[in-house]
């Protein structure tokens, strides 16, 4: 008997990853104004691809659902890192907030369409959870390490006081809410003098 040798996994082709990303972008903003049952056709004709190539990316409307989804958590996880590496700890702490807001208001808009998806949307939101958790720790200990903010400060109540501003109402006011919450936060982190 012949062992059949397994060929190592190629790297998807850039135009692949490119096509991959259009159609993440035109399904985010299709969900977000048509709910789940936004055509796939017309998302993948907007996107500049045949049908074809959006079910090979994204072979069922969960999956394409899901994908929108990951996606947005992997950029909230990587913008962390980016701005550790671009800006200073308080102010890399603050946009990465900034754009936690921006973050959320999102995820409920796009809410329906989560809790199409069989399973429901919390099995997604617990693969997510540690993405953000990471990122938000990192960028806490690193102001803490800096003097930038108090010692004693959680990044979880960072999380939750974010979060809760969007558990008390919804719409553009309560996004701009939690952007003053984002420098009220800021601004009581700082080391007592």
């Amino acid at each position: 008997m012949t062992k059949k040798r397994s060929t190592p996994a190629r790297k998807p082709r850039t135009d692949a990853l490119r096509n991959r990303e259009r159609i993440l972008e035109v399904a985010k903003g299709a969900f977000t104004r048509q709910g789940a049952n936004a055509s796939l056709d017309e998302i993948a004709k907007q996107a500049g691809v045949g049908a074809g190539t959006l079910y090979r990316h994204f072979p069922t409307r969960d999956a394409l659902i899901e994908g929108v989804y990951r996606n947005e958590v992997e950029k909230l996880a990587t913008a962390a890192a980016r701005f550790a590496e671009t800006m200073s700890p308080i102010e890399a702490l603050r946009t990465w907030m900034l754009l936690l807001v921006d973050y959320i208001a999102a995820k409920h808009i796009i809410a329906p369409a989560l809790n199409s998806v069989v399973g429901g949307p919390s099995r997604l939101y617990e693969g997510s959870r540690g993405l953000i958790q990471g990122a938000i720790d990192e960028l806490v200990k690193r102001a803490k390490k800096s003097g930038d903010v108090r010692r004693d400060l959680d990044a979880f109540d960072l999380l939750r006081a974010v979060i809760g501003v969007f558990h008390v109402g919804s719409g553009p006011e309560c996004q701009q809410s939690a952007r003053r919450v984002v420098d009220i936060l800021i601004a009581g982190s700082r080391p007592l003098r």
